[in-house]
């Protein structure tokens, strides 16, 4: 299977997403997970959605995307973090089966 393209954004693409992107890097080696993981400012999403598969943000979405977004404020406050990650794994899961 081919590598999962992932945007992790913050507002600013520096603190939370930080905390974030090691989180999903952990997430997806313990489920053998092969992934591309790019940290961004939120402004940037749009223009770099075309050569990625997923976007998992911290902040409010400014607007719609082509590919999966998925708010992940779970993963700074752990409450319903296991309902976030399962949504992120069922995503990777649908964009490798369709590579």
């Amino acid at each position: 299977m081919s590598k999962v393209r992932v945007l992790v954004a913050c507002g600013a693409g520096i603190a939370t997403s930080t905390v974030v992107m090691k989180k999903i890097e952990d997430l997806f080696a313990r489920n053998q997970i092969d992934a591309q993981i790019t940290q961004i400012k939120i402004a940037e999403a749009v223009s770099k959605q075309d050569s990625n598969d997923m976007l998992i943000t911290t902040t409010m979405l400014p607007t719609e995307y082509k590919i999966p977004a998925i708010k992940a404020m779970a993963f700074l406050t752990g409450i319903g973090q296991d309902k976030v990650e399962a949504q992120i794994l069922e995503e990777a899961a649908k964009i490798q089966a369709r590579q």
